[in-house]
């Protein structure tokens, strides 16, 4: 199955139902959906995937799993029982990447944090190599994802990966989670054959706190630069548009994938009119 060029992320339009997601997304010409396993689940999983099918919508990555050093109140074991549930979900939608994040590390020490981690991805790694599900751990700036994960740079990342001698897990690189650390684009392009998933959202700087993202090529991130340097690089996976924050809030979804599909159809030279889908 080819994989999309590009894709919306269902948190860019978080006050959107599921179906409204599908409808409009396919609409506006998009091949692809990254798909927000909230919306997912209170949709319906079997129904969510005939409705994505319907509208010729390929699901590039299911997110979230994960949780797995006790950060969110559960234990471990419910956090691998439900990463393992998460598999057979993108199974299902035909998704090809399930999106884990670690959890904090919370009163852990940093390397027992890292040991939890990498029993939950041992636990999870054969049933997804046999579902053909690719596992992507996401590394997130501390300033604003130390909630999230304890991986803090993209090198983090690609360490762990190589813990496991499995094409089944890669790294997700969100360029927002990624402002200001040195020589992004090169360190990008040494990642290329470690991603599953590069997302995209503009920014004026580096995430503290609460996400403040921006729309595609209004902000001060080099997105032209660094989506061509990974595509020279090997990297044939999608680019996944995720916003979120005040102004994104606040603005028109359908004219935000407007621009967003507009954006991309200039840096990725694709003709916008070439995999656009009848309103249904």
């Amino acid at each position: 199955m080819r994989v999309p060029l590009f894709a919306i992320n269902q948190l860019t339009t978080y006050r959107w139902s599921f179906e409204t997601d599908a409808r409009r997304i396919a609409e506006a010409g998009i091949p692809g959906i990254h798909v927000w396993r909230q919306k997912l689940v209170d949709y319906g999983v079997e129904k969510g995937a005939h409705l994505l099918e319907e509208f010729g919508l390929q699901p590039i990555a299911l997110s979230w799993a994960g949780g797995f050093t006790g950060s969110d109140g559960r234990s471990f074991a419910d956090a691998v029982k439900d990463g393992k549930l998460a598999i057979e979900q993108a199974t299902e939608l035909q998704a090809p990447v399930l999106v884990v994040h670690s959890g904090s590390r919370g009163g852990h020490t940093v390397n027992h944090a890292r040991r939890l981690f990498l029993s939950a991805l041992g636990d999870m790694l054969p049933i997804a190599e046999e579902h053909g599900v690719v596992l992507a751990v996401e590394p997130m700036n501390p300033a604003a994802g130390a909630e999230w994960t304890f991986l803090q740079s993209l090198a983090d990342a690609v360490e762990l990966t190589k813990k496991f001698d499995s094409d089944h897990l890669k790294i997700v690189a969100d360029v927002y989670q990624l402002f200001g650390e040195k020589n992004l684009i090169e360190q990008l392009k040494n990642a290329a054959p470690h991603l599953a998933l590069v997302q995209l959202a503009d920014a004026d700087e580096a995430p503290i706190g609460e996400p403040d993202r921006r729309p595609l090529g209004s902000g001060k991130l080099p997105l032209r630069e660094i989506v061509s340097a990974v595509r020279a690089a090997g990297y044939d996976g999608a680019f996944d548009v995720e916003l979120m924050g005040l102004e994104i809030e606040n603005s028109d979804y359908q004219q935000l994938i407007t621009q967003s599909r507009s954006y991309l159809d200039d840096i990725l030279g694709t003709t916008p009119s070439a995999d656009s889908v009848p309103a249904k």
